[in-house]
């Protein structure tokens, strides 16, 4: 019964790959749908891209050792969520459509022509590091959810997934990833509704858990709150804002996209807290949504949540390989965006291909977390892309030698904060790193703009 569901769902996603193969005819088609994406598969592909198998493992699962950390950190995702569609939307299309870029280092490029070669090669080589990390993050949590539900080994569980996901992004592109991402989202609403409801009317006895941490404390707080600031720096969901059918259109997306989020985070917190009883001593609590599952439902109906699962897995490693894809074709190898309108396309494939192997390879070690490699790759967009993604469309003297500024201070910090005592004395590296990249960025604007303007 349990199978029956998960084939159920496979079904769908199948058929509207082959709508979607059938629909795309371009490179433009298969990185941005043409352009053409409406307000409900903006918001809805968005949210569920960037939730990913963390909303439904690794956030549940810090629910279950911290409570409080876990709702500090939903709160700085939400209020992250309006700030980027109320700030970066609207401006982003409006930009990107008017000097015609595809993708996040080519809208880089040609905002700052002057130092277009070096932005599209920072930017792009950003985007590929740290997806490989956010994209094997997806593939870990479907090689758990596999591992659990069919007892598969976990590294043919890892493959497994990586082939469905590569299946359909493959044959459709764009349109095939949104499309697949708002059925996924709203699947995935259900499952967590479904859940968190059933635990909170009938929460489960006492059992040894994994050790509850204190309340957070400033630092941690703080560090929390931060994640918010990630969102600036998404370039899967900045793809979506890209890729609306008008500008306008960004504000009726803004309040699907943040109701949709509200209710996920919620509900996931919802499902860590009051489940902690399901995971007992020496379990892995990034598993209790399974374990909620797996104890408290029928097989057709636990078929049907556990999909979710695979839904949250795929509908963000699907956007990730994409836009990693078309950053390794269009922009960092020589001559790639270049020829005729097939021979892109046929790069973008190849170019998804390699990728998922990569992602895949990472993804292998059993001991890997959902929740760690998230937050590192979170924070890597958000100190890098994020402040010079926000000072390109806000800031009047914006320039590019700021914006290689920005990108290199931020990539250093972030990379190197962590090691620094304490774990960076507590801080997400986030928030550092994102300072950092700000500050580097308007410092060498006004040094540029007093070059330029000359002794008063």
């Amino acid at each position: 019964m349990i199978a029956g569901g998960f084939a159920l769902y496979l079904l769908v996603i199948a058929a509207i790959a082959v709508v979607a193969w059938r629909r795309t005819r371009d490179i433009a088609d298969y990185l941005l749908g043409g352009r053409r994406t409406s307000p409900w598969v903006a918001a809805l592909s968005a949210g569920a891209s960037d939730m990913s198998g963390w909303l439904l493992l690794g956030l549940p699962g810090l629910a279950v050792i911290a409570p409080a950390s876990a709702a500090w950190t939903a709160a700085g995702l939400l209020v992250g969520t309006w700030l980027n569609w109320r700030l970066v939307a609207q401006p982003l299309r409006e930009a990107s459509a008017s000097l015609g870029a595809l993708t996040l280092p080519d809208f880089l490029a040609r905002r700052f022509p002057r130092q277009a070669g070096p932005l599209r090669v920072l930017t792009a080589l950003t985007i590929v590091v740290f997806f490989l990390l956010y994209t094997s993050a997806g593939l870990v949590a479907g090689g758990k959810l596999f591992n659990t539900v069919f007892g598969l080994a976990y590294g043919e569980a890892v493959v497994l997934g990586a082939l469905l996901i590569l299946a359909y992004t493959l044959c459709g592109g764009f349109l095939a990833v949104t499309w697949t991402d708002a059925f996924q989202a709203l699947l995935m609403s259900a499952a967590l509704l479904l859940v968190s409801g059933l635990l909170v009317a009938a929460p489960p006895p006492a059992a040894p858990t994994a050790t509850v941490t204190s309340a957070p404390g400033p630092a941690a707080v703080v560090s929390a709150l931060a994640w918010g600031l990630g969102y600036f720096g998404q370039p899967h969901i900045l793809a979506r804002f890209m890729a609306l059918a008008a500008p306008a259109r960004a504000a009726r997306a803004r309040h699907i996209a943040v109701s949709w989020t509200g209710l996920g985070l919620v509900t996931a917190v919802v499902i860590g807290s009051a489940g902690a009883g399901l995971v007992g001593a020496g379990d892995d609590p990034e598993r209790v949504f399974m374990l909620a599952v797996a104890d408290r439902f029928p097989p057709w109906l636990a078929g049907f949540c556990l999909a979710a699962i695979l839904a949250a897995v795929m509908s963000t490693a699907d956007s990730q390989l994409l836009v990693t894809a078309a950053a390794l074709a269009e922009d960092l190898l020589p001559r790639a965006g270049q020829g005729s309108a097939a021979r892109r396309l046929r790069n973008g494939r190849i170019a998804v291909a390699v990728v998922a192997v990569a992602a895949c390879a990472l993804a292998l070690d059993p001991e890997s977390g959902v929740f760690a490699l998230v937050a590192r790759a979170w924070a890597g967009f958000g100190a890098t892309l994020g402040p010079v993604l926000l000072i390109a469309l806000y800031a009047r003297r914006a320039s590019g030698r700021g914006a290689v500024a920005g990108l290199l201070g931020g990539a250093v910090v972030v990379s190197a904060w962590p090691l620094l005592p304490g774990d960076g004395f507590g801080v997400y590296e986030l928030l550092p790193g994102f300072v950092a990249a700000l500050a580097l960025n308007l410092g060498v604007n006004r040094l540029q703009a007093r070059a330029e303007d000359g002794p008063a």
